[in-house]
């Protein structure tokens, strides 16, 4: 027979390391915040490929010259593409932005480079869609909160929605420390790591209220370890195969999807993480009981069972 694992005994040291992930989460999203993409902060994207690398120096050189002192480039996909991103400006028409960045990126590459994609984001439409993203993950919040606790019982439903906050506090905060794109596909992602999260979460919480009505013996911290080790070939299993494809979409993806598949790997470790070390922990330390999720005798019962 297997041993069991005693994970809520390493709830202490599994608590300093979340708050060691969410201290550094908090930090850099108050400290630097999240780089926002143009989504949400409005502008214009331009995308040009050459048929030689491109050195990035050289290239904000020829731009700053040009006037577009706020350009940011970047290699997208290889280093004979360049991405530019410009914030919005006043006077000059989608158009006239896009071919004045191009003219500029090609006399400092010496050809003409292949304007392959323009994009345009007015500054009203991102914050429009800085303001509904966070609504929806306020949102979801609230409505998991009701689901659980009208599901299972209120210690679960906080317990739950602390995990999930922490998942989403500790991804935000990986884009944060790294100040990588955060544009909408990313918040795609976050909301996603919600979802998943939770049905890892959900699953858990079922086999503890199965086993708090079925074993007689052992406290609550004994019975949700046992419940924890029931699952622990399923959460395994899920999140192996779960990894397997975000990992391919994150090295063969391309540049489109690669932060959406790098969010969703982070969100998968920490909510497979977090239902095991943050979720059960959080609704041990309320006091839950098997009074708690005992099934109510109705008045009557023992009638209709006489002969």
């Amino acid at each position: 027979m297997i041993k069991q694992i005693d994970f809520l005994g390493k709830r202490r040291l599994a608590a300093f390391f979340s708050g060691f992930l969410l201290l550094a989460a908090i930090v850099s999203l108050a400290a630097q915040g999240l780089q926002l993409g143009i989504d949400f902060t409005g502008g214009t994207l331009v995308e040009i490929g050459y048929s030689k690398s491109v050195d990035l120096k050289s290239m904000r050189a020829a731009l700053d010259k040009a006037g577009f002192d706020d350009a940011t480039v970047q290699h997208f996909g290889s280093t004979q593409e360049v991405l530019i991103r410009l914030k919005p400006r006043d006077g000059l028409s989608n158009a006239q932005l896009s071919t004045g960045v191009a003219t500029a990126a090609s006399e400092a590459m010496a050809e003409q480079g292949d304007l392959r994609r323009v994009e345009f984001v007015g500054p009203q439409v991102g914050d429009e869609l800085t303001e509904d993203g966070g609504l929806a993950l306020l949102y979801s919040m609230f409505g998991i909160l009701i689901y659980v606790a009208w599901r299972f019982e209120y210690k679960f439903a906080l317990g739950s929605v602390a995990a999930l906050a922490h998942d989403v506090l500790i991804t935000l905060g990986f884009f944060s420390i790294l100040q990588m794109e955060f544009d909408l596909t990313v918040l795609a992602a976050v909301l996603a790591v919600i979802g998943y999260s939770l049905n890892d979460t959900i699953v858990v919480y079922d086999r503890i209220r199965e086993n708090f009505r079925l074993l007689r013996k052992g406290s609550a911290e004994e019975v949700m370890n046992t419940s924890l080790n029931q699952t622990l070939s399923r959460t395994i299993m899920t999140s192996l195969t779960t990894l397997l494809v975000l990992i391919a979409l994150a090295v063969l993806g391309g540049e489109i999807i690669h932060n959406f598949a790098i969010a969703l790997t982070v969100g998968v470790v920490i909510g497979t993480y977090s239902s095991i070390f943050v979720a059960s922990p959080l609704v041990l330390a309320q006091g839950v009981s098997k009074e708690d999720l005992m099934e109510p005798e109705i008045e009557g019962d023992d009638i209709d069972a006489m002969p």
